[in-house]
């Protein structure tokens, strides 16, 4: 959460990004702290994921603005994005189904110097000690949830400032789910900060402790997840009826 005067970790204005010609974000202007938790709600093809893509080099700027820790970002590669420690987990199970567990998270801190390798890689199993105790198994041995968890580890190896978060929660149980989610919660103990994409809206407004709604490009609501009237106002959202965007303090 922001104090007074307080520069933000990321700082969004008026970006533009798309696919080609087509152009999916309009205008975008969003704000995270140091070790705040941000969730970003919105329908299926509200360009939720296309935001995380652009801010994390994936995708390019067209228009617009972008700060990280200070640091101008627009453009950059998603290579220097992960090394200036913001870090974006992809959505779906995207690993080496061939290697190991271990060698998994090890391909993840690849560029990591190499006394450093074997000790992030043990930090980053212990937040799943489910996957921890099949280190030495392949990847494509492990259940739909393991290997989603194994994912987002492959993040932690990074140790990131700033961990961006497309839809973990996809293909898990809801045991699994909560074992995400309070993985979450440990990491902004620790001071990470998190932007979350996530379709379990109760859930995600649960861990965060502020929410922006995205529809057809554009942000149209950013609210603080302790707002009494806050459902009401994501249903506005959501359906249309948009309203001023008020700035959470």
């Amino acid at each position: 959460m922001l104090t007074s005067g307080a520069e933000p970790l990321l700082q969004v204005s008026a970006l533009e990004s798309g696919y080609g010609k087509i152009r999916v974000l309009h205008g975008v202007d969003l704000h995270i702290g140091q070790g705040e938790i941000v969730t970003l709600l919105g329908p299926n093809g509200a360009g939720k994921s296309t935001l995380l893509r652009a801010i994390s080099g994936l995708l390019p700027v067209t228009s617009g603005t972008m700060r990280f820790n200070g640091r101008d970002m627009v453009n950059i590669t998603p290579r220097d994005a992960a090394r200036a420690g913001l870090v974006h987990v992809i959505e779906g199970h995207r690993v080496f189904t061939q290697q190991t567990v271990t060698d998994n998270l090890l391909l993840a801190a690849y560029d990591l110097p190499h006394g450093e390798r074997a000790a992030r890689v043990d930090e980053a199993l212990s937040f799943f000690p489910e996957i921890a105790e099949k280190r030495n198994e392949r990847g494509g041995a492990l259940s739909g949830g393991q290997q989603q968890m194994l994912t987002v580890a492959q993040g932690l190896v990074r140790r990131p400032r700033l961990l961006m978060l497309d839809e973990p929660s996809a293909g898990l149980s809801p045991v699994l789910v909560d074992r995400v989610l309070n993985v979450i919660a440990q990491l902004r103990k620790q001071g990470t900060a998190v932007l979350l994409v996530e379709q379990l809206v109760e859930k995600s407004l649960a861990a965060a402790d502020r929410v922006y709604a995205l529809a057809q490009g554009r942000i149209v609501l950013e609210a603080l997840t302790s707002e009494a009237n806050l459902p009401q106002r994501l249903e506005r959202a959501y359906f249309g009826h948009h309203e001023d965007v008020v700035t959470a303090v």
